[in-house]
């Protein structure tokens, strides 16, 4: 089977045509390619806050969603809050897992292997002694983060440990993880 037609087929529901076709597009307007995700936050009470997305800058201008999506974060009963969401590490540790996990349906799209499953279970370590002021040495963020796999698919071992591998590659949120990001905090 022919690569477009691979891409046309959608093994496992990704559109790679219009991908390679944005990319192409992108490579002849870079400045297209610059983006700024946005989203706003509101606190309701105690720990528990509500954020919201409904829109970003990319291809050159301010683009709206179709509707506007909402993530909760709170604390569980153990912390002294009401557990009415996940916290916001464990909102972060789910991004990975989506990041990666849908990096490895592209991939495996684009080199035409059928999947049938892929579940990803992660875990961060970390220690509240920092966040709590106990030691100032501790770190306040995770110290550890496991991504482990589940991948069923018509590939063998060596071909899914390389989707997974080309996910990793070219996450965005991975990068995050791993890398440096200048944030700025600023107060009207």
């Amino acid at each position: 089977m022919s690569h477009t037609e691979t891409a046309t087929a959608q093994l496992n529901g990704v559109n790679v045509a219009a991908l390679l076709g944005a990319r192409e597009a992108l490579e002849q307007a870079p400045e297209a390619a610059e983006f700024t995700w946005k989203a706003t936050s509101e606190w309701k009470d105690g720990v528990h806050t509500r954020m919201t997305m409904d829109g970003f800058f990319g291809l050159g201008e301010n683009q709206a969603r179709s509707r506007s999506f909402t993530i909760d974060t709170d604390h569980p009963a153990c912390f002294a809050a009401t557990d009415k969401a996940p916290t916001p590490v464990e909102v972060a540790l789910s991004g990975l897992a989506g990041c990666l996990t849908a990096g490895v349906a592209t991939v495996a799209e684009n080199r035409g292997i059928k999947l049938r499953s892929v579940t990803a279970t992660i875990e961060g370590d970390m220690s509240l002694f920092g966040i709590l002021g106990i030691d100032s040495n501790t770190r306040n963020g995770f110290r550890a983060v496991r991504v482990n796999f589940h991948v069923d698919a018509d590939a063998s071992d060596e071909d899914i440990r390389a989707l997974v591998a080309q996910s990793q590659k070219r996450s965005a949120v991975f990068d995050l993880f791993t890398n440096p990001t200048n944030v700025f905090v600023t107060v009207d």
